[in-house]
């Protein structure tokens, strides 16, 4: 077995503290982190926990609660990373093999066990297990894509229309506050065309930094689409929102992005609608996109607020 075992928690539940020793040993001297229980209980207990083993070596005959009871338990819980559970023990009858895997083991050894069989069981238990870590983070990789902008790393459309519905329930319910902004940086396009797009995109991911370092940790921007972004402040009172908004316009104004050309000055136009009883999805951006047209026939680089 490898060194690649040495962050590989194990756990082991065996009564018998003669099989418990030796068992323990030797995966210590093979590179795996152990957690030895004396019965099903402690077991069922450490595998419960958020840290648990991901390979459990589990004997059937135990006191309180048995090793079979201990896997349906386990495969009970909720867990996008299950474990890899071995039943150990003297019954080799092939119903008894049958029983621990239907009970939810993915390995049987009857006992005694040979040492280098086991040790490759716990090779394909480690191997499975590290599938499925990969398998998990594709996963998790291809729902991050899914719901964020690949160029600047926010919520895309998608998922910023999303967030306001579960704020919007939210509301209803704790009247916290809300208030919706779209933000246009002006003039873009004339920018971007004067630039080059490349030089654009650079832009675009330096006023996002600029307005996530001005936001507050319950608040959300995400890309609308193009040049236009929405910022969506919570648990706000209605009369500080014109302020966090202006604040955010001014943030923008005052400061350079820097890019591979040279420092950019840009300025934005933002409309803003604070949510009142009833208002659906669409009405708040129907009013905040109005609010934004007001901003920029004003010309530009101003807050307007829907009335």
């Amino acid at each position: 077995m490898t060194g690649g075992n040495s962050s590989m928690k194990i756990l082991i539940a065996e009564d018998d503290l003669t099989s418990r020793t030796v068992l323990t040993e030797m995966l210590i001297k093979h590179g795996y982190e152990v957690t030895a229980t004396v019965n099903g209980a402690e077991a069922w207990l450490a595998m419960q926990q958020p840290d648990a083993p991901l390979i459990a070596i589990l004997d059937w005959m135990m006191p309180e609660i048995d090793g079979l009871e201990v896997c349906r338990r386990v495969r009970a819980l909720k867990s996008d990373q299950p474990p890899h559970i071995i039943i150990l023990t003297a019954r080799g009858e092939k119903a008894d093999i049958i029983a621990g895997l239907v009970a939810g083991a993915d390995d049987y050894l009857a006992k005694p066990f040979d040492p280098g069989e086991l040790r490759a069981r716990l090779d394909v238990g480690r191997r499975l297990i590290e599938m499925q870590a990969k398998l998990l983070d594709a996963r998790n990789e291809l729902a991050k894509q899914a719901m964020h902008d690949p160029l600047t790393g926010i919520l895309n459309r998608r998922a910023i229309t999303e967030v306001l519905s579960s704020e919007l329930f939210r509301q209803q319910r704790h009247h916290t506050g809300l208030a919706l902004g779209l933000c246009d940086i002006d003039i873009f396009k004339q920018s971007n065309d004067t630039l080059g797009h490349l030089m654009g995109d650079e832009v675009l991911c330096g006023f996002v930094r600029l307005l996530e370092g001005s936001l507050r940790p319950y608040d959300y921007l995400g890309r609308f689409g193009g040049d236009e972004f929405v910022v969506l402040a919570t648990d706000i009172k209605d009369k500080d929102v014109f302020l966090f908004y202006e604040r955010l316009r001014a943030g923008v104004a005052d400061n350079q992005i820097p890019t591979t050309a040279g420092n950019v000055s840009i300025t934005i136009s933002i409309g803003v609608k604070i949510w009142s009883e009833n208002e659906t999805v669409d009405k708040l951006f129907m009013a905040a996109d109005a609010a934004l047209y007001k901003a920029k026939s004003q010309g530009r680089n101003c807050v307007c607020l829907a009335d």
